[in-house]
């Protein structure tokens, strides 16, 4: 019997209390007065401190922007400064390549102005000496073509006039 006593009590029970009609004013006033509670608490508390994280972020990412800002144009700067150091430096290697390239080609037409002297300098002393070496082999040829055809002469039982041969020779030798 107790259980159809209770079945009795949960069939008259109106339903969920949320949807009693007769409990209405009751929840409504403190629905207002959690809602007053909360909109104190985060008008007083929370929303003070949210908004001051909030500007100090925002001041954060300002002066780090601006920080930024500055470094960049320190960076631009010095850039600048590096493009006009290495054309600096650029130009004076070229400079200085230019200066060696003048003193290596002044070095190198003396050394050959030298070379040639020496070269024409033995050139004359070797055509003086193949000169002396032919005029020395000339009266040679012109002994030994008297010295022979007085030989030829003497073989075949004549008697050689020197002065005919000496003329003979010389006259043959000249062409």
């Amino acid at each position: 019997m107790a259980t159809d006593t209770h079945a009795a009590e949960a069939a008259s029970a109106p339903g969920m209390p949320q949807l009693d009609f007769s409990n209405w004013g009751n929840q409504i006033f403190w629905l207002l007065v959690t809602l007053v509670v909360i909109y104190f608490v985060l008008s007083r508390i929370a929303l003070p401190r949210i908004a001051a994280v909030l500007a100090e972020r925002q001041g954060t990412i300002t002066n780090d922007i601006a920080t930024a800002e500055e470094l960049k144009a320190k960076a631009v700067e010095a850039e600048e400064a590096y493009n006009k150091a290495l054309a600096d430096a650029r130009a004076e290697a070229q400079r200085i390549v230019a200066e060696t390239k003048a003193e290596i080609q002044a070095d190198l037409d003396a050394a050959t102005a030298k070379a040639d002297a020496d070269i024409a300098a033995k050139a004359a002393e070797s055509e003086k000496a193949i000169a002396d070496i032919r005029a020395g082999a000339v009266e040679s040829i012109q002994a030994v073509a008297a010295d022979t055809a007085n030989e030829i002469v003497a073989a075949l039982g004549g008697k050689a006039d020197a002065k005919a041969v000496e003329a003979a020779v010389t006259e043959r030798m000249k062409g």
